[in-house]
């Protein structure tokens, strides 16, 4: 081989050699360089931490699969896998994805199978597909399987607000889905769980004893039924990462107070569900029940804290129903569903990491929330009422009568009422000042603390309906009557992660994908023009090149010559 000839290699293999130099770095050194305006290929940093700590290879099966499924749910179904690709560049260990059809798994197992995904909340959908031969009908399961060798756990991954467009879900689903995949690890690699505690002895947890919140929780979180009147000292609740009080409709004494104060003095988290109301359901059938105002000394505990839980009712047009007789029908009573404002649902969310893309969510005789002034202390509402509400002082007559004709619009002229707060900062202690209680006279007192603590106007919100086939409690969110599912289930996960680790996963739903849609008449005035760039360019490009290529050759053979 002569001198000239080495020469014009040399070039050639020193790219060859680059191309293997990159070759063997990308088998060995993970990177990405996201250029997208949003970061959307870009995980949080509590996701990058999860996925540093996994320890063994996992596998995610994509349930969401169909061959005819519409354009939105193809995209959804490639976002979700692009993100499980994501983890899997950061990741310690390997995570593969792979496509499952729930349908096709054997008839003697797809009932087992079918209850299985709805224990991890992933319910079917129906779809209406456009076909050649008419709309058909398409099952799908819109959610993900998350597995080791051992065990597994689920996810939905649909979701999205009531009323949004198909647009704004679908978008939403995308923005969420980093969250739900992470969960879905955390659960699997930590099943380790943290105590929670229900306060009982002043008429708490009276619909179902538990059972809504014990059953939501129950993948992630012990939850114990703690009497308040046998914690001897404030270190007996330290160790529950959170308390709850769930609609106490008698007093609470000075002693029990200053153990809830000085628990979140010391950091503790306090969710309180209190309606302003005292009302005997069993009068609603007669000549109506009279609401009354209910006084409770946990009042002046959240009055301190910067919140009122006020003494009246609201009434929602985003109402539901209850059950009334209506008649006999042969033999049988019938029950009629009757509607009440009473009973309605929140479909109105402040872009918090607790609500944010939450389904509505189900209130019964809930009472209004306001703010006081209270220095220090940060006040974020995260749920709200309908733009047609109103407010019913007290007291008040609940008749069944009283809606045995739609009620008029006109009437309801407030929009958007608070129905929970999430209170943060340095909260001040009720006992700053005072004499505490004698049995506790020996102890240090906190007179301010960085605790957090949420405020509902509803004492039932997290507790469970009941099934009028056979009385016995229904999942949280479940309305047999309405036949719906609302997300109070998903609201009680959400804020019990962000209150015991507000940093952590849970803060990545603050992710936002902007929606980009084409400009229709543009796109009706430009599609010729760029249908033609799209296909001359490349062919006036290769002509060009060929052109160049022919002059060089030519000119090189001339030299020859």
């Amino acid at each position: 081989m002569n001198q000239l000839s080495s020469h014009r290699l040399f070039p050639l293999a020193a790219l060859l050699l680059g191309v293997l130099v990159l070759v063997g770095l990308a088998q060995t050194v993970r990177f990405r360089i996201d250029l997208t305006e949003e970061k959307r290929y870009s995980l949080h940093p509590s996701t990058l931490k999860l996925l540093e700590g996994i320890d063994r290879p996992l596998h995610v099966d994509i349930l969401l699969t169909g061959e005819q499924l519409p354009g939105g749910m193809r995209r959804l179904q490639k976002s979700i896998e692009e993100t499980v690709r994501t983890f899997n560049a950061y990741s310690s260990e390997n995570i593969t994805v792979s496509y499952f059809d729930p349908l096709e798994v054997t008839d003697s197992l797809k009932e087992d199978f079918i209850y299985t995904l709805a224990d991890y909340g992933i319910r079917p959908t129906n779809l209406f597909v456009n076909q050649a031969t008419g709309q058909q009908e398409q099952l799908i399961f819109p959610g993900i399987l998350v597995s080791d060798d051992t065990y597994e756990t689920g996810a939905l991954i649909l979701k999205g607000e009531r009323g949004m467009s198909a647009e704004q879900t679908l978008n939403a689903s995308i923005e969420n889905l980093e969250f739900e995949l992470a969960q879905a690890i955390q659960k699997l690699l930590y099943p380790q769980k943290s105590a929670l505690a229900m306060i009982i002895g002043h008429g708490e947890l009276a619909e179902d004893d538990g059972f809504g919140m014990v059953e939501a929780l129950a993948g992630r979180y012990e939850v114990f039924k703690v009497p308040l009147e046998q914690a001897k000292k404030v270190e007996d609740l330290s160790s529950f990462a959170a308390i709850f009080s769930l609609g106490a409709d008698t007093t609470y004494s000075e002693r029990e107070l200053f153990l809830l104060d000085q628990y979140v003095m010391g950091g503790g988290n306090l969710i309180v569900a209190a309606e302003g109301t005292s009302l005997d359901l069993g009068q609603l059938a007669g000549e109506g029940a009279l609401a009354m105002p209910l006084e409770n000394s946990l009042d002046r505990l959240l009055y301190r804290y910067g919140i009122r839980v006020n003494k009246d009712l609201i009434q929602d047009l985003n109402f539901g129903v209850i059950p009334v007789m209506g008649g006999n029908f042969g033999n049988q009573e019938q029950l009629v569903p009757l509607p009440w404002p009473y009973h309605f649902q929140a479909g109105r969310m402040y872009p918090h990491p607790i609500t944010k893309g939450l389904d509505q969510v189900s209130f019964r005789y809930a009472s209004s929330l306001d703010t006081v002034k209270a220095d220090g202390v940060r006040k974020t509402p995260l749920l709200f009422s309908s733009e047609r509400s109103r407010i019913m002082s007290l007291p008040h007559l609940i008749s069944l009568g009283a809606f045995q004709e739609p009620p008029l619009e006109s009437e309801f002229g407030l929009q958007y009422l608070p129905l929970a707060y999430l209170l943060e900062g340095e909260f001040t202690s009720l006992f700053k000042n005072r004499f505490v209680p004698e049995e506790f006279a020996g102890t240090q007192l906190k007179n301010s603390g960085n605790g957090k603590v949420i405020v509902l106007g509803d004492a039932s919100i997290f507790q469970s309906q009941v099934n009028p086939a056979n009385q016995e409690p229904l999942p949280l969110g479940e309305d047999p009557l309405a036949q719906a599912t609302y997300a109070n289930k998903q609201f009680l996960e959400n804020l019990v992660q962000y209150l015991t680790d507000p940093e952590g996963i849970i803060a990545t739903r603050t992710k936002v994908l902007q929606i980009r849609p084409l400009d229709k008449v543009k796109v009706a005035e430009e599609k010729s023009m760029w249908q033609l760039i799209n296909v001359g360019a490349p062919v006036l490009f290769l002509v060009l090149m060929g052109g160049v290529i022919g002059l060089l050759r030519a000119k090189r053979f001339s030299r020859r010559a």
